[in-house]
């Protein structure tokens, strides 16, 4: 019997999932396919800061013409931690931290080396900014940062997602840890 963390891929299983531990062909290419819209999500948002294309971003406040790329966000935020995150806005640290978090969850989503880490790192961005939006405006509790976040651990925690469509096996087998993976 296989392991309840051990995830076995059947290809020729069409019908309902007759043990817990398998998944469907389509269900992991289902998976990568998410992963991989959700990386291009991060990675166009890093690409968009940084150059300004103006569709988040005006040229103006593009991080290559020093524009600060938590400041318009940021310094807007009202709700319980306001404060917080006010004067979080425009500081270089955070700045450089956010970029990077893109950039890295972005790429490993992208590729499915890593991805394991990006997702959880992606989980956390997006709860951050889940607790900026407070208080939700269309519904009392959900929205789609708090919805991105769930995404995110689910990539996280399924290994088929990492693999299908991208490097996760590869991956699997150079990291240096399984955390890593």
């Amino acid at each position: 019997m296989t392991a309840r963390s051990e995830i076995k891929v059947d290809p020729h299983l069409d019908g309902p999932v007759a043990e817990k531990h398998y998944l469907p062909t389509a269900g992991g290419y289902a998976l990568g396919g998410m992963r991989i819209a959700f990386g291009f999500y991060f990675l166009w948002a890093f690409v968009d800061k940084l150059f300004g294309l103006g569709f988040a971003t005006p040229a103006e406040r593009a991080v290559v013409n020093g524009g600060s790329p938590t400041t318009g966000y940021l310094s807007g935020v009202e709700g319980p931690f306001a404060g917080l995150f006010n004067s979080m806005a425009g500081g270089v640290v955070w700045d450089v931290l956010f970029m990077a978090g893109l950039l890295g969850i972005g790429v490993t989503l992208m590729l499915g080396a890593g991805a394991r880490v990006g997702a959880f790192a992606g989980a956390a961005m997006y709860l951050f900014m889940y607790a900026a939006s407070l208080p939700t405006v269309t519904n009392p509790f959900l929205d789609d940062h708090l919805t991105g976040a769930i995404v995110m651990v689910v990539i996280a925690l399924i290994p088929a997602s990492w693999s299908y469509l991208g490097l996760g096996e590869w991956w699997a087998r150079v990291s240096p840890s399984r955390f890593l993976r």
